[in-house]
């Protein structure tokens, strides 16, 4: 019989509380990374130098093509076997870090596919640097046509951490967990971590929508402006 009761209690625990913040932290800190990482991967892929893409491309085939649950394990136990020790912490975020950066060097790579090629050609008859033409010219670009995507991505992600309990993260399922095992109340425990997670992808799709507005804005202006020589409707009679 579920009992109301304990699964109310539960959404108050403090000792899944600091699981949630954990939870956070850990997305927070894997898409940050995941983001540096997956931008470089993304521009070594769209190299015309082999000696960059195709390490990109065989990263991005690995990584995608594996579990992530088999790579958790395999950086927790396998590293230190080469004499690389990491604490729980360290190997989650890493395993997390690596495998969200395969995901979203496709993301990027796409945003810079989606940037006209004109773009490009302006900056260098402007005389604007390589880098200056990406800082400056394509990123903003890119980052307005990935923003959708990368909320997916980030959705995901904040539920993949989940994974980490099979090597005894304490975050927020491997809280539930250790509860489950001490007062045997698992439907309650499932229920309201299902509750965490839906509170949290929530609170990020508000942010991920303010998101979009932002970057859209000039373009939705833009789109919803008269084209010059374009005949503007009459005025309906009073």
């Amino acid at each position: 019989m579920f009992d109301v009761n304990a699964f109310l209690s539960y959404l108050t625990n403090a000792y899944l509380l600091q699981g949630v913040l954990v939870t956070i932290g850990l997305t927070v800190a894997t898409m940050g990374i995941g983001l540096v990482l997956g931008t470089a991967l993304a521009l070594m892929r769209m190299s015309r130098s082999v000696a960059l893409s195709l390490p990109a491309r065989g990263y991005v085939w690995v990584f995608r093509g594996t579990p992530l649950l088999v790579q958790l394990v395999l950086i927790y136990t396998g590293l230190p076997q080469l004499g690389i020790k990491l604490g729980v912490l360290p190997s989650a975020l890493l395993a997390l870090s690596l495998n969200e950066a395969a995901y979203l060097s496709e993301t990027i790579r796409g945003g810079f596919q989606g940037v006209a090629k004109g773009q490009r050609e302006a900056a260098h008859a402007l005389g604007l640097s390589r880098w200056n033409t990406l800082r400056l010219v394509l990123l903003p670009q890119v980052a307005r046509l990935i923003i959708p995507p990368l909320g997916n991505s980030l959705n995901g992600l904040l539920k993949a951490t989940s994974l980490a309990s099979v090597i005894s993260l304490e975050e927020l399922m491997r809280r539930s967990q250790v509860l489950m095992q001490e007062r045997f109340e698992v439907l309650e425990l499932y229920c309201v971590a299902a509750v965490y997670y839906l509170v949290l992808t929530t609170l990020w799709n508000l942010v991920q929508v303010r998101l979009e507005a932002h970057y859209g804005r000039g373009y939705a202006e833009t789109a919803s402006a008269p084209r010059p020589g374009a005949a503007v409707p009459a005025a309906n009679p009073a």
